[in-house]
C-alpha cells in the first residue's frame, strides 16, 4: 500500500527501516565497546539505546498499521462517492453534461471533474460552505493525465494532497473523483508527535531513575575502588605498615557478584597484612643481630690492631713476617671500616622506625658552606692526583641537620668520586639554593661514568661497581647507601645522572627555614 503523504511504497519503507535498524545497531556495538566511560555511564547508555530501539520500532508498525487503516477507510469512502457520482452522472435529465458536484451526498472537500476528448470539464471542490471552488490549470492537467481504468492513486495539486479515481462513464467520458488527504496526514502527524514525545519523556525518566538504581548498586564497587587507592598510597616496601584499610562489610558479603569481589579483596589484604608483619619481624630481627654484631667486633677488631701495632713496634720480623703483619693490619682497619659502616645503617634504620626517638643526635641549624670546603679541601691533600674544585653561595646555607652526619655525605661522596676515577679527573662540587626552600649539593666528575644497568641498584646496599668505573682501592658497597639513608633522614633526596664524561651525584635538603619541626632525628656517628 502507498504511503499517502510521501508516496513511498512498502520497498521504500522496508530500505529506510534497514538502514535505520544498521544504525541503531553499530551504534550499540559502539556503546558496549570497552572505552573510558564510567560503568554506570554506560549502562545507562545502553538502557537509552535499546528504548530507543524499541520507540523507533512501535512507532515504525504503529505508524505503518495507522497509515493502512486510514488509507483503506478514505479508499472505501472515495469509491463510494464515485459510484454515487457516477450514477447521477448516468441518470442526469437534459441533453446538457451535469455537473458532478450536484450530486446528492456529495461532502465538503471532494472533487469533481468529467475528462472528453482530453479536456477538463465541470472540475471543481466543494469547499465547507458549499461554494464551488475552482481548479488550476495545473491541477487540471494532473487530472487529465489520469487512466481511467479505477485505480486510486494520490497526487499533490495547489490545495493539497489527494486521493483520486478516474472511472470511464457511457459516452466515452471520464469522470474524476478524489477526497483529501489533509485528515488523514493530520492524524499520522499527530500520531508521529505522541510517539516522540511519549519516547522523549520515557527516556528522560528511564534515565533518571536507572542512573540512581545503578549507581545505588554499584556503589560497593566504588567502596572497593576506594580502598584499593588507599593502600596503593601506603608504603609498603620498608618499615612497620598498619595496614588497617578494608572493604566496608556491606560491600564484602558473599553472595553477589560485587560482595564476591569485596570479600575476596579483604581476604587478599589480611594476607598481605600477614605477610608484612612476618617481614617486619625478620628485618626487626635482622637489623637488631647486624647492630649487636657490629657493636660487639669493635672491641676485638680494636684489639687485633693494637696488637699488631704493637708487635711491629717491639718485635724484630723478616721481611715476610713484616709484609704478613702489614696485611693483617690494613684488613683489620678494611673490616672495622666495614663494621662501622654497618652499625651506622643498623642505626639509620633504628633512626626511620622511631622518628624524633633517642636513635640519633637531635637535628640544628647548620651552613653546609664550611662543611663544602672542608671536605673538598680534605680530599684535594688525600688524593691530590685528582684536581678539585668547588662553589658556594656568598650567603649562608643553612639546613635542619647533624654536623657529622652531612660531613659524612659529603666525605662519601667526594671519596666515591676519587676511589672510582682514574687519576686526572676533574672533580666539582657546587652548592646552590632553589627558589622553593631547597638546596642542592651535586658533586660532579668527568670521568668514565657508571654502567646505565648499575644505576638503579647503586644506593643498595653491597652494590659494587669497581668494573664500570676505574678502581684501585676495594670497596664494601655501603657508602653511597649511608649516604642515601643520612639524607632520608635529613628529609632530602639523593640522585645520580651519569654517562661517559660527566656523573652527577644530586643531593637536596630542605632548608632550615622551611624543614619539617618533627624532623627524624640523624644517625649518631
Amino acid at each position: 500500500m502507498t504511503n499517502p503523504s510521501t508516496g513511498a511504497g512498502p520497498a521504500g519503507g522496508a530500505m529506510a527501516g534497514s538502514v535505520a535498524g544498521t544504525r541503531i545497531s553499530t551504534r550499540l556495538r559502539q556503546l558496549s565497546r570497552p572505552n573510558r566511560w564510567h560503568l554506570s555511564t554506560r549502562l545507562v547508555a545502553l538502557l537509552l539505546a535499546l528504548l530507543t530501539v524499541i520507540a523507533v520500532l512501535i512507532g515504525m508498525v504503529s505508524y505503518a498499521t495507522l497509515s493502512m487503516t486510514l488509507t483503506n477507510q478514505l479508499d472505501s469512502s472515495l469509491q463510494q462517492a464515485s459510484v454515487r457520482t457516477a450514477a447521477f452522472y448516468a441518470s442526469a435529465p437534459g441533453t446538457g453534461t451535469p455537473d458532478p458536484l450536484e450530486a446528492r451526498a456529495t461532502s465538503a472537500g471532494q472533487l469533481s471533474a468529467v475528462l472528453s476528448n482530453g479536456l477538463v470539464h465541470y472540475a471543481g471542490i466543494l469547499s465547507p460552505t458549499g461554494v464551488r471552488q475552482q481548479l488550476t490549470t495545473s491541477d487540471a492537467d494532473i487530472l487529465a493525465g489520469l487512466s481511467p481504468n479505477g485505480d486510486v492513486s494520490s497526487k499533490r495539486l495547489s490545495i493539497g494532497g489527494y486521493r483520486l479515481q478516474a472511472v470511464a462513464v457511457p459516452g466515452g467520458d471520464t469522470l474524476i473523483t478524489g477526497l483529501p488527504l489533509a485528515a488523514t496526514q493530520q492524524t499520522l502527524s499527530t500520531l508521529v508527535l505522541s510517539i516522540v514525545l511519549v519516547s522523549l519523556a520515557g527516556m528522560l525518566a528511564l534515565g533518571w531513575a536507572g542512573t540512581l538504581i545503578i549507581r545505588r548498586n554499584l556503589r560497593p564497587l566504588a567502596q572497593l575502588s576506594a580502598t584499593a587507592t588507599k593502600v596503593s598510597t601506603l608504603r609498603l616496601d620498608a618499615g612497620e605498615v598498619a595496614l588497617g584499610v578494608r572493604v566496608p562489610e556491606a560491600a564484602a558479603h558473599p553472595g553477589t557478584e560485587v560482595g564476591n569481589v569485596g570479600h575476596a579483596f579483604n581476604a587478599m589484604l589480611d594476607n598481605v597484612q600477614h605477610a608484612l608483619e612476618a617481614r617486619q619481624r625478620s628485618e626487626t630481627k635482622l637489623r637488631r643481630f647486624v647492630a649487636d654484631a657490629s657493636h660487639e667486633l669493635r672491641t676485638p677488631l680494636t684489639a687485633i690492631r693494637g696488637y699488631a701495632e704493637l708487635l711491629a713496634m717491639s718485635e724484630p720480623l723478616s721481611a715476610d713476617g713484616q709484609t704478613a703483619l702489614g696485611r693483617v693490619q690494613d684488613q683489620s682497619v678494611r673490616m672495622s671500616r666495614l663494621v662501622e659502616d654497618l652499625l651506622t645503617l643498623a642505626r639509620i634504620d633504628e633512626a626511620q622506625q622511631s622518628v624524633g626517638g633517642t636513635a640519633g643526635r637531635p637535628l640544628q641549624p647548620l651552613n653546609l658552606s664550611p662543611l663544602v670546603m672542608e671536605a673538598v679541601s680534605d680530599l684535594q691533600v688525600a688524593t691530590p692526583d685528582h684536581t678539585w674544585s668547588f662553589s658556594v653561595p656568598d650567603e649562608p646555607v643553612d639546613v635542619l641537620g647533624e654536623d657529622a652526619a652531612l660531613r659524612q655525605v659529603l666525605l662519601n661522596l667526594l671519596g666515591n668520586a676519587a676511589k672510582h676515577t682514574p687519576a686526572g679527573t676533574t672533580v666539582h662540587t657546587e652548592l646552590t639554593v632553589s627558589q622553593v626552600g631547597s638546596c642542592t649539593l651535586a658533586v660532579s666528575d668527568d670521568g668514565p661514568g657508571i654502567d646505565p644497568a648499575f644505576q638503579r641498584i647503586i644506593f643498595d646496599r653491597f652494590s659494587r661497581a669497581d668494573q664500570a668505573r676505574t678502581s684501585t682501592t676495594g670497596s664494601t658497597g655501603l657508602g653511597l647507601s649511608i649516604v642515601q639513608g643520612i639524607v632520608a633522614a635529613h628529609g632530602g633526596t639523593v640522585s645520580v645522572a651519569s654517562r661517559p664524561g660527566s656523573t652527577v651525584f644530586t643531593v637536596q635538603l630542605p632548608l632550615a627555614r622551611v624543614a619539617s619541626v618533627g624532623a627524624q632525628a640523624a644517625p649518631a656517628q
